[in-house]
């Protein structure tokens, strides 16, 4: 018989953490040569240096007249700001700080110009180096100042969009309760479809708006990590749920179905926000409704998984403000303070948690006695998604 080698004694904490520690001062060490020797200076030569600034965002303010612009340098390299056109001609500015901008800074550029209202205007800075970064102001409106009443209006306008539809949607419970359970798994498959919709939606709208974002802060990285994050955190949430009662309860998948289109809404008042600041929202009735009555079937999916069981006044209320509020809240930032780089983190988690609720949805249609591609839930897929496309034609882009 052969003999077995003697178990190795596991290392003593403190070896632990110095073994892995070690790579770690190694790379750093790696890192603070390279930048000290310098290896690329030879072959970089008399080369320009790669320069990138973002214009985040441009308040116009009306007493006096002037235009201040936010912007980020999301390049490798400083960046001196030399000149400022605006409209084709130079124009006296100030910054709040040094005229050179280093790599992830930010300055205000403050830019007294008699702007017109609804015109457009174009600004350009010019770097040290002549490089321009333009920035266009499609529609000059005077930018709202955070006042009690443009929180009321911001509160208002959120709440329309946002809250009022979705306690509507909530209505729909009752019926559902009274449905057989097919039918109940056929409203199931469709507020799936309805999630799925909402989901592409907001990775439509966060890619789009990661392209505001400045070089160093990945706008595409940004929607990745959002996303992911979102579907890990919310399926460790549901493993843990599953160990300990089997299955996830109802009531969580409502709640993750609120907390996912929440999210969503946050997004969406984000760019409700930014869009009335600029002039580029007609306040119209038309507008409301069209958000009334997308909005309101956000209410239908969050009661669909409750269709079995009886609720409380006081839980539903919380699910509504949990899918409703968060609009409000993206008003207030999109209106006052708009970052494209927190709208794109917001609706790349939202787009995940809604992914990952139509996960837990197909598994609470698989636990009942009819299959999971039914014809009925077919059905309630493509109408779920059929109704989000025609509510949103109505939402004047």
């Amino acid at each position: 018989m052969i003999p077995r080698p003697p178990a190795s004694n596991p290392p003593a904490p403190r070896a632990r953490w110095v073994a892995g520690l070690v790579p770690l001062v190694l790379l750093a060490g790696l890192v603070a040569l390279f930048l000290v020797a310098d290896p690329l200076r030879n072959l970089r030569g008399d080369a320009p240096p790669v320069e990138e600034l973002t214009i985040t965002r441009a308040v116009l303010d009306e007493r006096p007249r002037r235009i201040d612009l936010h912007v980020t340098n999301g390049g490798p390299e400083p960046v001196t700001v030399s000149q400022i056109q605006v409209d084709g001609a130079f124009w006296p500015y100030k910054l709040d700080g040094s005229r050179q901008i280093d790599r992830l800074g930010s300055r205000r550029v403050r830019i007294d110009y008699p702007w017109v209202d609804g015109e457009t205007h174009q600004v350009v800075l010019l770097s040290s180096t002549g490089v321009a970064f333009a920035h266009e102001i499609p529609v000059a409106v005077r930018t709202p100042d955070v006042t009690r009443s443009t929180l009321l209006t911001f509160t208002l306008l959120g709440a329309l969009v946002g809250v009022v539809p979705v306690l509507l949607g909530l209505l729909w419970l009752p019926f559902l309760s009274s449905l057989r359970p097919r039918w109940v798994n056929f409203f199931l498959a469709l507020t799936a479809g309805l999630l799925v919709f909402l989901g592409a939606e907001a990775v439509h709208e966060a890619l789009e708006v990661s392209a505001l974002v400045p070089g160093a802060f990945q706008g595409f990285g940004l929607v990745v990590l959002g996303v992911l994050l979102s579907i890990a955190l919310l399926y460790g949430i549901g493993g843990w749920m599953r160990s300990r009662r089997g299955s996830a309860s109802p009531f969580y998948v409502a709640l993750l179905v609120a907390l996912g289109i929440g999210l969503h809404n946050l997004g969406e008042g984000l760019a409700i926000g930014a869009a009335y600041s600029l002039g580029e929202v007609g306040l119209t009735s038309f507008l409301v409704l069209g958000f009334i009555l997308h909005n309101t079937t956000e209410g239908l999916g969050i009661v669909a998984p409750l269709a079995r069981e009886r609720p409380s006044i006081r839980s539903l209320l919380l699910l509504g403000a949990i899918a409703g509020v968060p609009t409000i809240a993206g008003t207030w930032i999109g209106g006052l303070s708009y970052n494209p780089a927190a709208a794109v983190l917001f609706l790349s988690l939202g787009a995940g948690a809604i992914f990952q609720v139509v996960v837990e949805i197909a598994s609470m249609i698989r636990r009942s006695d009819e299959p999971l591609a039914a014809p009925l839930n077919a059905g309630g897929l493509a109408v779920g998604l059929a109704v989000m496309y025609a509510t949103g034609l109505l939402v004047p882009a």
